[in-house]
C-alpha cells in the first residue's frame, strides 16, 4: 500500500493499492474509489462490534479490496485539522481521542481504552473511553486542527488544558490536577481542571479541538428573549 495525503485545512489520504490489498474504516470514512474496489461490510464479532460503538465508532467495520488490478482508495478528515500516519507495531500501540480513526491496513486492530481513575474520565475533557490501535500496520487518524508532539521522559510531567490530548504512547499515563488557587478557578477562565500527562512516551496535543470551536460559536449566538 502507498499513500499520499493532500489538502491543507480539511485534508485527504489517497491510498494505492496492489491487487489483493485491503484497508478497512469504522464510520463510511470513504470519499472516493476505483471501480475495482470491492466493499464488504461486517460486524468483526459481538465483543469487538461493541468495544469500537464506545470507543465513538461504528458497530460495523468496512473492508475495502483492490481486485484485478491496482486500486485507489480516497479517505477524507470530517473536520478541520490534520491527517496522520501511524506505524502501529507490536508493543507500540497509541492511545487517541475518541473518533479520531479514520483507516488502517488490516493488521491495525481497533478497540477501547477505559480510564482506570475515575477523576481523569469524569473532568479530564476526553472520556472515560478512548481509542486503542494495536497490531501491525499503518494507521491514519485525523485531529482537529494542527497537531504538535512531544517526547516526555520518565517522570516528566505536562498540564494540557480539557480537550487538547489528541493521542499518546499507551507508555504515556493520564490524570487530572486542580487548577491551584481561588482567584485562579473564577478568575483566570481556565476552568477547574488540567489534563495531567506523565512519561514516558509521546504525547500529540491538538491545537483546535472540536469541544474548544463549539464554546466559541456558542458564546456568539444570539440570544432568545
Amino acid at each position: 500500500m502507498q499513500y499520499e495525503i493532500k489538502g491543507d485545512q480539511l485534508p485527504v489520504v489517497v491510498c494505492t493499492l496492489n491487487p489483493g490489498e485491503s484497508m478497512i474504516t469504522e464510520r463510511g470514512a470513504m470519499s472516493w474509489m476505483t471501480s475495482n474496489m470491492r466493499m464488504e461490510t461486517k460486524a468483526g464479532g459481538v465483543g469487538k462490534a461493541l468495544g469500537r460503538m464506545f470507543s465513538g465508532e461504528s458497530i460495523f467495520q468496512n473492508k475495502y479490496t483492490a481486485e484485478g488490478s491496482q486500486g485507489l482508495i480516497a479517505f477524507a478528515s470530517s473536520f478541520p485539522g490534520e491527517i496522520r500516519a501511524l506505524q502501529i507495531a507490536p508493543g507500540n500501540s497509541i492511545i487517541a481521542q475518541k473518533s479520531a480513526f479514520l483507516a488502517a491496513e488490516p493488521g491495525v486492530e481497533l478497540s477501547i481504552h477505559f480510564r482506570k481513575k475515575l477523576g481523569a474520565g469524569f473532568f479530564g475533557g476526553e472520556g472515560f473511553i478512548m481509542q486503542k490501535l494495536s497490531g501491525s500496520g499503518t494507521a491514519f487518524v485525523e485531529i482537529d486542527g494542527s497537531l504538535v508532539e512531544y517526547q516526555l521522559a520518565a517522570g516528566q510531567t505536562m498540564l494540557l488544558d480539557t480537550g487538547y490530548l489528541a493521542m499518546m504512547d499507551e507508555t504515556v499515563q493520564m490524570d487530572i490536577e486542580m487548577v491551584k488557587g481561588v482567584k485562579n478557578i473564577f478568575l483566570g477562565g481556565e476552568g477547574l481542571f488540567n489534563t495531567k500527562v506523565t512519561g514516558p512516551g509521546r504525547v500529540w496535543i491538538q491545537t483546535m479541538p472540536i469541544s474548544a470551536v463549539a464554546g466559541i460559536i456558542a458564546t456568539r449566538l444570539p440570544t432568545s428573549r
